[in-house]
């Protein structure tokens, strides 16, 4: 009875043939089941394990015995075995670091060319044809990077060994500390990553790892790592790291990241994932050395002006010299009075003030300065919206008035030149919308009271001439 039911069951169940010879389950015996709804044969499984054993993998059978031993070309033939499936029989192979030999470092050659590196003054004009104002600060930059970079082209690190120039930028919203890190990254041509401060978390805790900065300097740089070695990057807000007062939690997203970032100022190797901005095991691994990364850190420092002003009004508030304790109030300027130890009392730890040692304070935007920022960089704002209706065969003038009239708006606003395209595109979208319907306008001029809201924009009638589409010089 027992070998009827047996028989019943083999008939119900398809016939199974082995992945390797073919052999069906009658002529080959009992079969071996493998993920992927996989068969193979107790004879081609063994034979796999004394071919496996014969290459060094281990864990096989006794290879002396001839009868099971695979020359090249079987082996050939078995190739399509997925060896993984076998558990245990591959050796852990573990990644290991990077590490450069002496020969290595001899034939690698820099990026830069320390004759084709741009000078101070050299790197200052540049930054002159893009952004406005700001002479302190972009001299303070030129010096920096022109410094960095002569660093890491000589890689002139013997008895006497320079130093990092890392920059912390401070200036109030809106002054341009993120422009002025897009456009040198620019010319320079090297890889740039922006980071915010305010998603950046210690290490076990919801947010981005403080490696995840790296991670996105070698995916701007298309992950290549010695390309990556010598580039930009920018950590903004970072500000938002300072300590937080009067607080009984742990302080996860302040202290402890800029604690987790001092070795990565300073220079060490750092594994980060490729393709990828956090660690897990699909993700392949690599080392990245930040020794010649030049790390730029930006942030508003909201507060850091009463600091300031506090330890400006405590030196002169007493005696026959005392001044006025609201001398300092209406001064915008403040932040270029900073010392080190106004950033250690507005939250920033010691150590890591100690690895930015560039402080490049930024001078708050004058209604002057606005002004030009509307008309004279090479892609001021203005000069977008000309070529934008000058593609439709329209000239657009701005006034003088309208000029001045927008730079005061903005900074009522206090949002510095961010706030000039916010005011432009409101007075601007009528213009946008109804210019296009007719054909035979030839020239639009915005006035001041067109902006103030007591007028309209002067309309004239188009002529033969062509417009003017590169805009090089406004017609104001």
């Amino acid at each position: 009875m027992q070998d009827q039911n047996t028989n019943n069951n083999d008939d119900k169940k398809p016939e199974e043939f082995c992945y390797i010879c073919h052999r069906s389950e009658k002529d080959a015996g009992k079969m071996i089941h493998l993920p992927n709804n996989i068969s193979i044969c107790e004879d081609c499984m063994q034979k796999t394990f004394d071919s496996m054993a014969n290459l060094g993998f281990g864990g096989g059978t006794n290879a002396a015995d001839d009868s099971h031993n695979l020359n090249n070309s079987d082996l050939l033939n078995y190739g399509f075995f997925n060896l993984g499936d076998l558990s245990g029989m591959i050796p852990n192979n573990k990644r290991q670091p990077k590490k450069k030999t002496a020969e290595k470092k001899d034939k690698e050659k820099s990026v830069f060319d320390i004759k084709k590196l741009p000078h101070p003054h050299e790197i200052k004009a540049k930054l002159d044809e893009y952004v406005v104002g700001q002479d302190q600060a972009k001299k303070i930059i030129s010096v920096a990077v022109y410094n960095h970079y002569k660093r890491v082209a000589t890689n002139t690190q013997d008895s006497i060994e320079i130093e990092k120039s890392n920059i912390l930028m401070l200036g109030p919203t809106g002054c341009g500390k993120t422009y002025m890190v897009k456009t040198l990254a620019k010319l320079l041509d090297v890889p740039l990553a922006i980071a915010d401060a305010t998603s950046l978390t210690e290490a076990g805790y919801i947010g981005d790892d403080i490696e995840s900065v790296i991670s996105k300097l070698l995916a701007a740089a298309d992950n290549d790592v010695e390309k990556a070695e010598t580039g930009i990057v920018f950590i903004d807000e970072i500000d938002k790291l300072a300590k937080k007062k009067n607080t009984n939690q742990r302080d996860v997203s302040g202290e402890a990241v800029q604690q987790g970032m001092l070795k990565l100022l300073e220079g060490s190797e750092v594994e980060v994932p490729i393709g990828a901005s956090s660690k897990n095991a699909m993700v392949p691994m690599t080392v990245v050395d930040t020794t010649n990364i030049l790390f730029i850190c930006g942030g508003a420092f909201p507060d850091l002006s009463q600091i300031i002003k506090e330890r400006l009004n405590k030196s002169s508030s007493m005696g026959f010299v005392s001044e006025l304790g609201d001398k300092y109030d209406k001064d915008e300027n403040i932040l270029s009075k900073v010392t080190a130890e106004d950033l250690r009392k507005f939250g920033m730890i010691p150590e890591f003030i100690g690895r930015l040692p560039v402080i490049c304070p930024f001078n708050a935007l004058t209604e002057e300065t606005l002004c030009r920022i509307l008309t004279e960089p090479k892609n001021a704002i203005l000069k977008q919206y000309q070529k934008l209706l000058a593609l439709d065969g329209v000239n657009l003038v701005f006034s003088a008035d309208a000029v001045s009239t927008i730079a005061k708006k903005a900074k009522e606003r206090k949002l510095g030149a961010r706030a000039l395209r916010a005011i432009i595109e409101e007075f601007m979208l009528d213009v946008m919308y109804e210019v296009p319907k007719d054909d035979n306008i030839g020239t639009v001029t915005i006035t001041g009271d067109y902006i103030n809201g007591k007028g309209a924009p002067l309309i004239e009638m188009r002529t033969d001439e062509k417009p003017v589409i590169n805009g090089t010089n406004l017609n104001i």
